[in-house]
């Protein structure tokens, strides 16, 4: 045993995946504990946060601030104030007034400033310009000049009796504050979902709630499977018979059409992640049951077979100790494959909407469905989808890279 342990840590293939799918083990176990609490609670009041650090800007005025001086802020200031299509709508505007389009940087912020201070006229009417769009225009004039002359806010309270506003504090464009002294800090490194929920949290517990389903429905396939093999192998006549024409009917059904019937049989309200990853067992054992018994057929005449026969030993006894010993490496490789093709099965029933409730846990599929619905791959929102995309191939591929370094360590015919 301790050869094997050492000729399998000695294949690259293996201890590479092995390690990529520890630390994805190992993330599931630590992250919860530094980041307790529901993941599917919802943090935003609305859509698709970018990742960033969120702070309270109510608790923040109550701070003191320090007072900085930082090169080009007020820049930094108007070029974030700027959008993409605001700066596009000045362009349009420069171009109507006779400035050439080569002359225009949409990127250089202080040169498109100032050729915009130079030949913005509110009382010009361009030709084939609505009212609604000079009204833009001019909103958009007079936020620039809001910003470019203003250098402070006031904080003003309202008395509830004489409705007087009574100036409380005022901010200036130089007033800085340590986010350590503001009360409630949020850092959301991936984001929120559709519903305003902390992408990585829920990616996390997605996670572990798909690898567990793998794992179940791996078991159940790999389960079935070897038992059906190991009869039909060893057994042949009638019972190989009875169960390959079984196996045969399941092979010429797609499986995945069978996973998708079933589980569109069961309401929604009972689809919890172990029922889904029943379904995904017994829909998946059938490439396992023919491999195992083509491995048990070249086994069962052998001579230690022969002799544990003659030796008058049952049937379970020569299954399960002259026969299962001998295959039990491509079985723990069948129960790998098993675990990624369940993983992917899951994803898969997800994203048409066939997976485990919505509403109870999240797993790696079901997060794939909410950012379809939400259309986060049209609004720019990768965040929603592609962490999920990476983790799916993460754990798929570190699975398979194990697989294919315990087919070398144990298939002859592989080795160098």
């Amino acid at each position: 045993m301790k050869n094997t342990f050492r000729q399998v840590f000695h294949s690259p293939k293996f201890v590479v995946g092995f390690i990529i799918f520890g630390m994805i083990l190992m993330t599931l176990w630590v992250y919860p504990l530094l980041n307790p609490g529901n993941p599917l609670q919802m943090l935003g009041l609305g859509s698709f946060f970018e990742p960033g650090t969120y702070v309270s800007i109510y608790d923040a005025v109550d701070t003191t601030p320090a007072t900085m001086k930082l090169p080009n802020a007020d820049e930094k200031r108007i070029a974030r104030m700027l959008s993409d299509q605001d700066r596009v709508s000045m362009l349009e505007w420069l171009t109507a007034a006779g400035i050439s389009e080569e002359e225009i940087d949409l990127n250089n912020t202080d040169k498109l400033l100032n050729q915009w201070e130079a030949n913005y006229d509110p009382s010009i009417k361009p030709k084939g310009m609505t009212m609604a769009q000079r009204n833009y225009y001019k909103r958009l004039n007079n936020n620039l000049e809001s910003a470019l002359n203003t250098n402070e806010v006031v904080i003003s309270t309202e008395d509830q009796e004489t409705g007087a506003l009574t100036q409380e504090k005022v901010i200036t464009d130089t007033d800085y504050v340590n986010t350590k002294d503001v009360a409630n800090v949020k850092f959301l490194p991936l984001g929120t979902d559709n519903f305003g929920r902390d992408m990585l949290k829920e990616l996390v517990s997605a996670t572990g709630t798909s690898i567990l389903i793998g794992l179940i429905a791996g078991l159940i396939a790999t389960f079935i499977g070897l038992s059906l093999g190991l009869l039909a192998g060893y057994l042949g006549g009638v019972v190989d018979d009875i169960i390959m024409f079984i196996t045969n009917i399941f092979t010429v059904i797609p499986s995945f059409v069978l996973l998708i019937l079933i589980s569109y049989s069961i309401s929604q309200s009972q689809r919890g992640a172990t029922t889904v990853a029943i379904v995904i067992g017994v829909t998946s054992w059938v490439w396992t049951t023919r491999s195992v018994r083509s491995q048990v057929i070249s086994l069962r005449n052998r001579d230690h077979v022969n002799l544990s026969k003659l030796s008058g030993h049952s049937l379970l006894h020569i299954i399960l100790i002259d026969i299962l010993p001998y295959i039990a490496s491509y079985v723990v490789m069948a129960l790998i494959l098993q675990i990624s093709t369940a993983i992917l099965a899951e994803a898969s029933l997800s994203m048409i909407g066939l997976g485990p409730e919505t509403t109870r846990i999240p797993t790696l599929g079901l997060m794939m469905n909410w950012a379809m619905l939400y259309s986060a791959h049209l609004n720019g929102s990768w965040w929603a989808y592609f962490p999920v995309l990476l983790m799916i191939a993460l754990i798929s591929f570190s699975l398979n890279l194990m697989n294919t370094g315990l087919d070398q360590v144990f298939n002859p015919t592989l080795r160098d």
